[in-house]
């Protein structure tokens, strides 16, 4: 690639593979600044960020008035532990239960620390509340889940990669399959206290629940008084069209797991929410974070969830996301056997890809060399997940290089013709 050609690039790409853990494969980028929808690499190459990091960056790169509250907050105080109270952790939780509707919200720091929290939080009520003996609470988890990476949640990841080299494993989790509800009964047992599943599997490949299913689980779940937690780490805060991803199924969980784009693109906040007899069983000194609230973050948070309130971001991630899905499609049709699906909802699309003709990661690179960042997961699929400040325009430019990638490898990937007169030798 251009990029990765260039003296200064590959500087900056030598030194982190060689002082850096080998935990990740980045495609041969530097990223040197960037601005709402677009990056530029260090020798000043334009490309269009349709990967939003993981909807962390949904409002689009440094938003002025999130940088704004930041810079603000930073002038009086950023840290100071919970051991106090401050100005800006009140208003930012009284503005998130209010536009989530539940009762209260313990913030955090990364998305994964939410998901240990609200595994916590779903042993304990199922102890206190079903009476399960402790030490015996199960929680139900889909297969193909991701939920972060810590040694608990990696336990009962169903991807042999997050898991293997890393035991002992924590126990308590018994798994079903996505959008199955006769599996969902399997799994359950007289300990079940909860199910911790993700509205859309992002990890998977963008993966939808079949219509039907949330309304399904959520009857299950009120008729067994089981809690249903659902983690909208990725698909909450408007990606999906709806400012949660659980309203297109018409329903409302017990508890939520938010964060990425609660960050506001700045830094990592996080939150789990539920109702009020559910958020009883904490009390002081059962879970805390020396940064989880502090001042910098609930102002950033703050600001960020007004942004998408005023900005009209969650409506306009509903009309892109239409015209995105479209445009794909489009090219599905033109690029058939290659892309075998498009789907998606809102601005969170999942292309997938033929293995027999190509790789994802092959036309992920072929992407970035055309000026559009992706990522691809499980060698099958190409997310796309921009800020939902993208424009029409923007997404025309993305579609025609896609266009341009995936028609060129499925090109190179037919059987070479065979010379006419080599053909007439082969039958003489």
């Amino acid at each position: 690639m251009q990029a990765a050609n260039s003296r200064k690039s590959n500087d900056f790409i030598g030194k982190e593979a060689r002082y850096g853990a080998r935990n990740y494969q980045p495609v041969h980028v530097v990223v040197d600044h960037a601005k709402d929808c677009l990056v530029w690499d260090v020798e000043g190459r334009e490309y269009v960020d349709m990967m939003g990091a993981y909807s962390a960056v949904s409002h689009g790169h440094l938003h002025p008035r999130i940088v704004a509250a930041a810079e603000k907050q930073l002038g009086r105080v950023a840290v100071t532990s919970r051991a106090y109270y401050g100005t800006t952790l009140g208003p930012f939780l009284e503005k998130l239960c209010q536009l989530t509707g539940f009762a209260r919200a313990l913030p955090m720091n990364t998305g994964a620390e939410a998901v240990e929290t609200a595994i916590k939080c779903a042993r304990r009520w199922g102890h206190r509340t079903k009476g399960i003996a402790d030490g015996q609470q199960e929680i139900l988890v889909a297969r193909g889940n991701f939920h972060g990476r810590t040694s608990t949640i990696v336990s009962f990841s169903s991807e042999e990669s997050y898991r293997s080299g890393f035991g002992p494993l924590s126990g308590g989790f018994r798994h079903f399959d996505f959008g199955d509800m006769d599996s969902v009964r399997a799994a359950a047992g007289p300990n079940t206290c909860a199910v911790l599943v993700e509205t859309i599997q992002g990890e998977a490949g963008v993966v939808l629940p079949p219509e039907g299913f949330f309304a399904e689980l959520r009857k299950w779940c009120t008729a067994n008084d089981v809690m249903l937690i659902l983690d909208e780490v990725q698909a909450g805060l408007g990606r999906t069209g709806c400012w949660f991803a659980f309203e297109h199924e018409g329903i409302r969980p017990d508890a939520m797991i938010l964060g990425k784009a609660l960050g506001g693109g700045l830094l990592p906040v996080s939150a789990f929410l539920a109702r009020e007899d559910i958020m009883q069983v904490f009390e002081p000194n059962s879970h805390g974070s020396t940064f989880g609230g502090n001042a910098l973050a609930a102002a950033v948070g703050l600001e960020a969830l007004l942004v998408l309130e005023e900005e009209g971001l969650v409506t306009r991630s509903a009309a892109m996301g239409d015209y995105l899905i479209a445009r794909l499609r489009e090219v599905q049709a033109e690029a058939h056997p290659l892309i075998r699906d498009v789907r998606g909802r809102g601005l969170w699309v999942g292309v997938d890809i033929d293995p027999a003709h190509a790789t994802a990661r092959e036309l992920v690179e072929g992407l970035a060399e055309g000026g559009v960042l992706s990522k691809e997961t499980h060698d099958t699929v190409i997310r796309f997940a921009p800020p939902l400040t993208i424009t029409a325009e923007l997404i025309d430019r993305v579609v025609a290089v896609f266009r341009q990638v995936a028609l060129a490898r499925l090109d190179a990937s037919k059987p070479a013709a065979v010379p006419a007169q080599s053909l007439a030798a082969a039958t003489a």
